[in-house]
């Protein structure tokens, strides 16, 4: 499939910031990706061209506005040091943008955070559930207000996570369901935090290669099906 890819500047509380955009030529739902604690390095722009090829227009905003993190102690550093509102505002932005974008199907997006990048699928998720209609996690999540959310979720874990704990994970699972969610937690035993990052010592192919093969099922699933609604 032959897709389209730039960069697109966006302004959130006063301060301009890049998205990187991947669509393909025929145009398709849309799908915001959420990068993890590195900032908007190539690994999560190459996501979103394989994401348009798959038949998505895929966007991902800098969070960091340039800045992208080599070494964990960097990355810490960067997500230590971010502003939580100049960080929620970018990410509305950009969703706006792809809500509006005309190319665009559907009544509703996904969205796909990693690590970082996952509880803000989630904030987007409750503070307008009009809009997001599918939630995909990579090992990351966070117990927001639940009862908010109408998109379907699903999640990618591990049960040896030291980042994110798997009594945590089990925790926010069981709260989703509670608040009555369609929410499906996979576990990927064994496996390392940012597993499916292939710029990564922690990349796992065959984890990974499910964990996408799941991921591309379900938004496919959720956002073809309000397409046609």
């Amino acid at each position: 499939m032959t897709i389209n890819t730039r960069m697109i500047t966006l302004e959130a509380s006063g301060k301009e910031f890049q998205s990187y955009f991947a669509e393909p030529q025929t145009g398709g739902p849309g799908i915001l990706l959420l990068h993890a604690w590195w900032g908007l390095k190539p690994f999560f722009k190459q996501t979103c061209d394989r994401i348009a090829e798959h038949g998505f227009i895929a966007m991902a905003p800098d969070l960091f506005q340039g800045r992208i993190a080599h070494t964990v102690d960097e990355a810490r550093e960067l997500a230590q040091g971010s502003d939580d509102k100049q960080t929620g505002d970018t990410a509305v932005a950009a969703m706006n943008y792809l809500m509006h974008y005309p190319a665009r199907r559907g009544r509703k997006i996904g969205a796909i955070g990693f690590s970082f990048g996952a509880p803000w699928a989630l904030v987007l998720a409750a503070q307008d559930p009009d809009r997001v209609g599918a939630v995909s996690l990579f090992y990351g999540s966070y117990d927001t207000n639940f009862s908010r959310i109408r998109a379907r979720i699903i999640g990618h874990f591990s049960d040896v996570d030291e980042w994110e704990p798997y009594d945590q994970t089990r925790e926010v699972e069981a709260k989703m369901k509670a608040a009555g969610l369609d929410a499906t937690f996979h576990v990927y035993p064994g496996r390392p935090h940012w597993f499916v990052e292939e710029d990564r010592p922690e990349y796992d192919a065959r984890a990974a290669r499910l964990a996408w093969d799941r991921t591309f099922e379900f938004m496919k699933d959720s956002l073809h099906a309000n397409v046609l609604a």
